[in-house]
């Protein structure tokens, strides 16, 4: 590991942010800090992640909502000081890391299927 490497791992266990694991599919809520005059206040917004870029103190994800029936995308660098939290509030099930194409569908075609937990971890909460 070279120098910069070091720095960017410091400065990201400097920062101390908790972001959980999610993935392109997953339905995030990712709260925004926005500056309106003098009043700051956390905005909502809720999506599907379409890409994720992972590059130490770069990573950005690119998230994809439709609003008033138009398509909106927009990318948070992970790690910024304006995204105050991601949430994950759904699992989504794909076989790609970029889901571009999803800018081409709408309605049913656009639909991502919801990952269920894994047999074997069922069958012990059962027992």
């Amino acid at each position: 590991m070279d120098l910069i490497q070091i720095l960017e791992q410091e400065e990201i266990a400097r920062l101390a942010k908790t972001i959980p694991e999610f993935a392109p599919g997953d339905t995030v809520i990712v709260q925004v800090k926005v500056k309106e005059g003098t009043r700051e206040r956390l905005q909502a917004y809720e999506g599907v992640v379409i890409a994720k870029r992972n590059r130490g103190l770069n990573s950005s994800f690119i998230v994809r909502k439709i609003s008033a029936g138009m398509g909106v995308e927009r990318t948070f660098q992970t790690y910024s000081p304006l995204v105050a939290g991601i949430e994950v509030k759904r699992r989504g099930d794909v076989r790609r890391a970029k889901l571009y194409y999803l800018r081409d569908r709408s309605g049913k075609s656009a639909r991502i299927k919801e990952k269920l937990p894994a047999r074997k971890i069922v069958a012990k909460a059962a027992a």
